[in-house]
């Protein structure tokens, strides 16, 4: 955290905190970016003194900046609703791609395959292993899955093991089909546009997120998705994806049946998510980073 005396010697005009907090004590105009309030949703997930840390810090911090940009209008509505922040202060400044996420080859994406599934075609699921991400009711849901249709996809887990994993490893261990099922642990960047390119499919069923990049990942990968019907997900996929209900393992098991099954579904939900992507790039964000810092340098007086 920026210290109040260190902002006065340099001499700033503005102070933008990217992540999450801001210094309560400097005068400094400041304008801060929050990407969701998951804590106020799912305190269970949270160890207790990081619990009471952002209960006590995180409206203070959103109160005391003159600006807040979100990730999302979902996060937004979310902060306006829950801690009761006025809207007129928080602008909506979306995530964009990293350059690495592509369309792959088929010639690299059968050597990915032979090289992480037996050559067989697989869903992939990106993101840290804990309660908040599902993974427990996606390993089911697959299972259900595979039991219905018999279909040679595995189901490939691309993320590090996080907190509170044990639903994730009863559900690994009572599955019946657990030997297409494959953690990959923490995947750099470079592999995994690799692994998100040759993927038959992303599922991404997270109870709650504030944007969820994985998604609009996918989409510049072209590569088809299954996302949660909940939270932000939707403005993200819009109509470039199938939405399920995040609780519901038949309707995950479901979506993964109907896009192995339907044959164009796939191409045409590829062909809608190169429109979509359209709305979310970096330099339309800056734009929105640039345009709140201009406002809180140069206040309207009465």
């Amino acid at each position: 955290m920026e210290h109040p005396r260190v902002l006065k010697r340099i001499g700033a005009d503005v102070f933008l905190s990217t992540d999450n907090y801001c210094s309560l004590c400097a005068h400094t105009p400041t304008a801060m970016v929050l990407h969701d309030i998951a804590y106020a949703h799912f305190p269970q997930h949270i160890p207790w003194l990081s619990r009471q840390y952002y209960r006590y810090f995180v409206p203070r911090y959103l109160n005391r900046a003159e600006q807040v940009i979100t990730v999302s209008e979902f996060s937004r509505k979310d902060l306006v609703q829950t801690l009761g922040i006025s809207p007129e202060k928080i602008q909506v400044g979306y995530n964009g791609p990293r350059d690495v996420f592509q369309p792959l080859p088929e010639a690299q994406q059968q050597a990915i395959r032979a090289q992480y599934s037996e050559g067989k075609p697989y869903f992939l699921y990106i993101g840290a292993i804990h309660p908040r991400k599902n993974v427990h009711r996606l390993i089911r849901a697959f299972d259900r899955f595979k039991a219905q249709t018999g279909a040679p996809h595995q189901l490939l887990l691309a993320g590090r093991w996080a907190w509170q994993t044990g639903e994730v490893r009863t559900a690994y261990e009572a599955a019946r089909h657990k030997e297409s099922i494959r953690f990959l642990g923490y995947v750099d960047d470079e592999l995994l546009a690799s692994v998100l390119g040759a993927a038959f499919a992303l599922t991404y069923v997270s109870l709650w997120e504030g944007f969820g990049l994985p998604v609009l990942e996918a989409l510049y990968a072209e590569v088809p998705v299954i996302f949660a019907y909940a939270t932000s997900l939707p403005e993200v996929a819009g109509p470039a994806g199938l939405g399920v209900d995040p609780e519901s393992e038949e309707a995950i098991a479901s979506a993964m049946h109907h896009l192995v099954e339907n044959k164009s579904l796939g191409p045409a939900l590829v062909e809608k998510g190169r429109r979509q992507r359209t709305r979310f790039s970096w330099d339309q964000t800056a734009e929105v980073v640039y345009n709140v810092l201009e406002k809180i340098s140069h206040p309207v007086t009465q």
